[in-house]
């Protein structure tokens, strides 16, 4: 397996060891927060159209799908 081997866990403590150099300790978290915030709000998103696709998949009953009246 290709990808396991260079996707292993040596190259996420590296992957890890850069970041901190790069960000710094104290930004790590705020970073991972807003990361955290941006999922949730993607995953609103994503709900909040999948809602709206069923609401417009829905035939809605106007004054003109409505059978008419026969009282005469």
């Amino acid at each position: 397996m290709f990808l396991g081997e260079i996707f292993g866990p040596d190259l996420l403590i590296v992957v890890i060891v850069v970041a901190v150099l790069v960000f710094g300790g104290s930004a790590i978290p705020k970073l991972a927060k807003n990361l955290g915030s941006a999922k949730s709000e993607f995953e609103k998103g994503l709900k909040e159209a999948k809602n709206n696709d069923a609401a417009a998949d829905k035939p809605e009953t106007t004054a003109e799908t409505k059978a008419p009246d026969t009282d005469k």
